[in-house]
């Protein structure tokens, strides 16, 4: 078409069109239309103009509705009008995120007082000598002092390092999305913020401190959990605030972690990582309950999707080691990306997984779909103005949360486990965060957990 201006001219356009064309309208319903002309113009590389001329209608119902069809084309007949969700386009390129690649070097790392004389302290003076380092009363205090944060204070995250002393949520229940079925997760809070960038992640509108947050007393959890386990079976795994692994040659977590879970053998414990960071996982010998768990998507999505985590072929190398270390393997399809050429590009990943480790090394398979709060797309669009995961059809969900149409999801996740079982044909597969209906409709159960190496 030989449209192909980046997405603030784009969204100039839209605006300068809509204010010269419809400025009959209030505000609010300009809003509506500039953002319908920016994402149809985008997604399909026509010009604002060129759209708005193919419409013959002079009334905003009419305008919109037909904009709506155009930019939801294989979803408008199924969703209703009122989960789709049309804020206001707010860019500003001082809140674009930096995605050239560079490793982690915190400048200032903030210490509290009561964990001053800790092994991780110790640890981080000779990782990071040339950072500055500051002592604080508390986070509480310095998050105060600090003020809301903004856009441009998340995308600086990496550059400050926050050690602290953890009091209150080392362990609770997965909250799971309202109205989903749950799989009995308990998370492991081994730290808050991730130094990896998903386009996707919840943490960016979540989190409220500039900063990676790590807690220097893990002793305190290991006290908590020997006073309140009660011998029961229970699944427990890190990774819901930040990556398991991605500072462990660092944190030295996962040493700690393995070796006190070997006296818990009713205890599954799982780390869950986008990394490669497996050398201390391979030296420390564990009793065969504990779970590596790979978040996996095709290599074009992880290149555009998720900035410094490991390249696919590296995550495929630590499976491999760890496999050789005898631990146990979860794949997290989670989420699961719909775009031009998805089946061959997941069957692709999917067998060269099953190239690097055999069915009985496998603890269990979740499937999930994109899925985030509607405030998270205003984010995305400014943090990663360049994405294309926001120009599918995405409309809110039965959390409310913006999602693939109930249709599009359930083909998604019939067609993913259907490539699983042409590897083999038992495999423990669930589903993350999604309602019973889902699950009824592909006909699934919740699989039975593994025990202690079994």
């Amino acid at each position: 078409m030989g449209y192909n201006k980046i997405i603030y001219e784009i969204v100039k356009d839209a605006e300068d069109l809509v204010n010269a064309k419809l400025k009959f309208l209030g505000i609010n319903k300009k809003n509506e239309i500039v953002r319908l002309l920016t994402e149809i113009s985008k997604k399909e590389k026509i010009s604002p103009e060129d759209i708005l001329d193919d419409i013959d209608a002079d009334k905003f119902t009419h305008i919109k509705r037909s904009l709506l069809k155009r930019r939801f084309c294989d979803t408008f007949e199924s969703i209703k009008e009122k989960d789709i969700y049309l804020p206001r386009i707010e860019l500003n390129k001082k809140d674009a995120q930096d995605l050239k690649k560079k490793r982690y070097y915190p400048k200032d790392v903030f210490i509290e007082r009561s964990v001053k004389d800790t092994d991780l302290v110790f640890r981080t003076r000779k990782f990071f000598p040339d950072a500055k380092f500051h002592l604080i009363d508390s986070l509480k205090d310095f998050l105060k002092a600090f003020g809301k944060m903004k856009v441009s204070d998340y995308n600086f995250r990496r550059d400050k390092l926050f050690l602290v002393k953890e009091k209150f949520d080392f362990l609770k229940r997965c909250p799971c999305t309202k109205d989903a079925l749950g799989c009995g997760y308990n998370v492991l809070n081994v730290g808050i913020g991730c130094i990896f960038d998903c386009t996707y992640c919840f943490l960016q509108e979540y989190v409220n401190t500039p900063g990676i947050i790590l807690p220097a007393n893990l002793e305190d959890f290991f006290k908590y959990f020997k006073k309140e386990y009660k011998g029961n079976f229970m699944r427990i795994g890190t990774g819901e605030f930040c990556d398991s692994l991605m500072l462990d040659d660092l944190t030295e977590y996962s040493k700690k972690l393995i070796s006190f879970f070997q006296n818990y053998p009713n205890v599954i414990f799982e780390l869950k990582t986008k990394s490669n960071n497996v050398d201390n996982l391979i030296k420390t010998p564990h009793a065969g309950n504990i779970v590596i768990g790979f978040s996996m998507n095709p290599q074009s999505i992880a290149k555009g999707n998720e900035y410094f985590a490991a390249s696919i072929p590296q995550r495929l190398n630590a499976i491999k080691k760890c496999t050789e270390a005898g631990y146990l393997i979860a794949i997290h399809f989670d989420p699961v990306f719909l775009f031009d050429g998805w089946e061959t590009e997941y069957k692709k990943l999917i067998k060269s997984i099953f190239e690097v480790i055999k069915p009985d090394d496998i603890a269990w398979i979740s499937i999930g779909s994109l899925r985030f709060n509607p405030n998270t797309k205003k984010i995305i669009e400014k943090r990663f103005p360049l994405n294309n995961i926001l120009d599918q059809e995405l409309s809110l969900g039965y959390d409310q949360k913006l999602r693939y149409s109930v249709k599009t999801r359930k083909h998604l996740y019939e067609q993913i486990i259907l490539i699983l079982k042409e590897q083999y044909n038992f495999l423990p597969i669930y589903l993350c965060m999604e309602d019973v209906n889902m699950w009824r409709s592909l006909d699934l159960s919740m699989p039975k957990w593994p025990r202690c190496g079994s």
